[in-house]
């Protein structure tokens, strides 16, 4: 047998704090050599941290990186195990984004990353150039400080890998033992059409060494976790992957799974989701087991015999004991995965945790409404406190010393209750006016109560009723309300078509069945324009207040620093644009700004029973409103009236644009397909018109959105993730008239196709339905397109 000890681990690293990151990766060591291991693989860019973005433009973190290098060579922290640091290198006028491995206080090799991550929310090109050098290593000369301080003046840099000769002294001879070769592939790398790992197993690499930076998204870790499965089922090998883990310092939040895969099968995995610094993950194994596979598989053997040569550094040094009975081997596991609605829980609350501590703040204080959106953000901030007090019983002491420091505890107290903790750093403020109804003031006060959050009721009227009297005093108009009456007898529906006329839609809302009944219909008062400038009054002043609130109540409390706003609005509202800009959705930070209202309603069920906040569940089944029009016993305000189309079809509508690139022309193709069982093109028109009109005039929403967590693929945010202009022609000529000449050649004409009855769950998986495309198929799940 030929057993070896691997490390691999999760590190919760700071862009730009040397420090920190670097008290992380000496930890992450002094574990792993406790625990016996020979190999220790960090994360991508572990000493600068991956989110450092334009700072790898300067050449002081280039420097600063090779500083912490030298600090680890020149100590004991890589005796007897060959690590693979992560940090920045330039060679000759390039920067590099490399592994940096080495041994017994040595550098062995520098391996620059060949593939970069260029899309989403990566712009490596913008900061690293690819390594395109395959067939050889070329001489890297050492920075001079680090050349005298090791005695080493070159080392070989660029694609290759280590091999190390095993050797046994026998009667004063060195007796050549087999080779074990060991190789890294830098995140990007394995999901490139032609992975390294490939043709490295042809070469004879059994370990390969995947050092990431990589972000949660919902319903992404299968995604990653079946690649690492998929590179070595066929082809044998161990496969190690390490990651960051924890908010950086941005809107990203590196979800960890540290985990080690042999022959396609998972036999360590590290936590998704967690407040820790630093996680090891250890797993022991047979390297024979891997040329056991390998001799097998008779294609392998054949295209190995004629594979391409990749370069190699060769190394005598000894990695593997024989067998020992001292030393189990890992069995594999059952691969653990959190649920979508644990994944809103744990890792926006993660984030929160990260950014509060690292932030300076003494709190949060969320504007709560008693909606769905700001009852699932205080939801997540009494899961923060939960898992807060969670960590400090399993003893982790940073976790305390932070918490501590935050909710000034003093004389040796320290968070022991969630409840107790969220009083101290987490205000809540129902800001009501007259539009409020007691139903949701109610549902606020009750959901704090259970959380713990030192709750505020205010009354907005004054402040409003002192803008529009400074407002007529001015122009000596006073604007009113567009008010709504309904006589006769109408169902609930048609109170809603009602309105929707009253707000100039002419949109069907499809998830609806209107019934036909005798409405006699009357509009007096304010104009639209009075009607829409009224509704903005309210929202803007509740950011105003939010923030004045935040800065002065610690001070009224003789708390010391300040609290930091949260905003509450969803990626389907920000896609659609349904929301006022400078509102509540202006805030520091949003910890659900990419998620929809399908996943965030699937959230409140689940925390209404697992976090224990049993209040969510009524707040989940009100309808979503945003409570700035009078309510009448005949019309309330609604959020899917108002915007002339459902949560449901904004999540079709998002990945359509977003994760399957279509433009107006290709989604009302692919719509007709998917919705047309029920609608007609014409129907299908103006829905998708609808949609990018409203999409194209509130654009420019996006570029003042407040940093958000990413968790979904179809974000429209703008500044990093969806860059789009945010200046259009919202009539969309050209393409519109596209989308009527093809209604007009298909004249009434419907698509022949069986439907299921929930479109949602319209082709959500490749089932067979005839005459469905990819893009229509995959619209409507959230599954697709990862």
């Amino acid at each position: 047998m030929r057993l070896l000890k691997v490390a691999t681990c999760n590190l919760n690293q700071w862009a730009m704090d040397f420090d920190c990151n670097l008290k992380n990766i000496k930890e992450s060591l002094t574990r792993a050599k406790e625990a016996g291991a020979v190999i220790r693989l960090g994360p991508e860019l572990e000493i600068t941290g991956y989110g450092c973005e334009d700072h790898f433009l300067e050449l002081d973190t280039v420097n600063h990186a090779w500083e912490c290098l030298k600090d680890l060579l020149l100590g004991d922290w890589t005796d007897g195990i060959l690590c693979s640091f992560g940090m920045p290198v330039i060679n000759g006028s390039e920067r590099y984004n490399c592994q940096v491995l080495c041994l017994n206080r040595k550098i062995i090799m520098i391996r620059p990353k060949m593939w970069l991550a260029n899309d989403g929310n990566y712009r490596e090109l913008r900061w690293f150039t690819a390594w395109k050098t395959k067939d050889q290593l070329v001489d890297f000369q050492l920075p001079y400080e680090i050349s005298e301080a090791l005695q080493q003046k070159r080392v070989p840099f660029g694609y290759g890998y280590i091999q190390f000769l095993d050797t046994d002294m026998l009667k004063r001879n060195f007796i050549l033992s087999l080779v074990r070769a060991v190789a890294a592939e830098i995140c990007e790398e394995l999901f490139a059409p032609c992975p390294p790992h490939a043709e490295l197993a042809l070469n004879g690499v059994e370990v390969f060494m995947n050092a990431s930076g990589s972000h949660h998204q919902l319903r992404k870790l299968d995604v990653r976790l079946r690649a690492f499965i998929g590179a070595t089922h066929t082809r044998g090998g161990v496969y190690m992957y390490s990651n960051h883990q924890g908010c950086d310092g941005g809107r990203l939040y590196y979800d960890g799974c540290a985990c080690v895969v042999v022959n396609g099968d998972l036999v360590a995995q590290g936590s998704q989701f967690s407040l820790k610094d630093v996680e090891v993950v250890v797993a022991q194994i047979d390297l024979e087991a891997v040329a056991s596979l390998r001799g097998s598989i008779s294609s392998f053997q054949e295209q190995a015999s004629c594979k391409t040569i990749v370069p190699s550094v060769m190394v005598p040094y000894r990695l593997c004991q024989s067998f020992n009975l001292k030393m189990g081997l890992s069995s594999p596991l059952k691969i653990s995965y959190h649920c979508p609605e644990e994944e809103i829980a744990y890792g926006p609350g993660c984030w929160l945790w990260d950014y509060l501590r690292r932030s300076g703040a003494s709190g949060f204080l969320l504007p709560l409404s008693g909606g769905a959106d700001s009852s699932s953000v205080a939801a997540i901030v009494g899961c923060m406190c939960q898992l807060v007090v969670k960590e400090i019983a399993n003893g982790d002491e940073q976790v305390k010393a932070d918490a501590i420091r935050i909710g000034h505890y003093t004389q040796g107290q320290f968070p022991t209750d969630s409840r107790e903790f969220a009083k101290r750093i987490f205000y809540t403020v129902f800001m009501g006016s007259e539009n409020s109804s007691e139903a949701t003031k109610s549902r606020a006060k009750v959901l704090a109560d259970e959380i713990g959050s030192w709750h505020l009721d205010i009354s907005i009227d004054g402040v409003v009723s002192a803008l529009l009297s400074l407002f007529q005093t001015v122009t000596g108009k006073q604007p009113r309300y567009k008010e709504v009456r309904v006589t006769g007898a109408c169902s609930e529906w048609s109170v809603v078509v009602v309105a929707m006329v009253v707000l100039d839609v002419a949109v069907e809302v499809s998830s609806k069945i209107i019934q036909e009944e005798q409405v006699d219909m009357e509009v007096d008062g304010g104009s639209n324009i009075e009607n829409l400038g009224l509704q903005n009054i309210q929202a803007r002043i509740r950011m105003v207040l939010a923030f004045m609130f935040a800065s002065l109540l610690p001070w009224v409390h003789s708390k010391p620093g300040f609290y930091l706003v949260l905003g509450s609005s969803n990626v389907d509202e920000g896609l659609r644009g349904y929301l006022t800009k400078y509102d509540c959705s202006a805030a520091d930070i949003n910890p659900i700004g990419s998620i929809s209202k399908q996943d965030l309603r699937a959230f409140l069920r689940w925390a209404a029973i697992h976090l224990g906040y049993s209040s969510l569940a009524d707040i989940e089944a009100a309808p979503p409103t945003a409570e700035l029009e009078p309510i009448r016993s005949n019309y309330s305000q609604l959020d899917e009236v108002d915007m002339g189309m459902t949560y449901e079809e904004l999540s079709v509508y998002g990945r359509l644009r977003k994760i399957f690139r279509c433009g107006p022309v290709s989604m009302f193709k692919n719509l007709c397909y998917r919705w047309g069982a029920r609608l007609t093109p014409s129907e299908v028109a103006e829905k998708v018109k609808h949609f990018f009109k409203y999409y194209s005039i509130n654009r420019h929403k996006m570029t003042v959105l407040t940093p958000s967590y990413h968790a979904e693929s179809y974000s429209p945010e703008d500044n990093r993730f969806d860059l789009r202009q945010f200046l259009y022609n919202v009539r969309w000529p050209y393409q519109f008239q596209k989308i009527d000449d093809l209604v007009q050649e298909l004249d009434g004409e419907r698509i022949h196709m069986r439907e299921s009855g929930d479109h949602e769950k319209l082709g959500a998986a490749s089932n067979g339905i005839g005459g469905m495309g990819v893009v229509a198929a995959g619209s409507g799940n959230p599954n697709v397109g990862l």
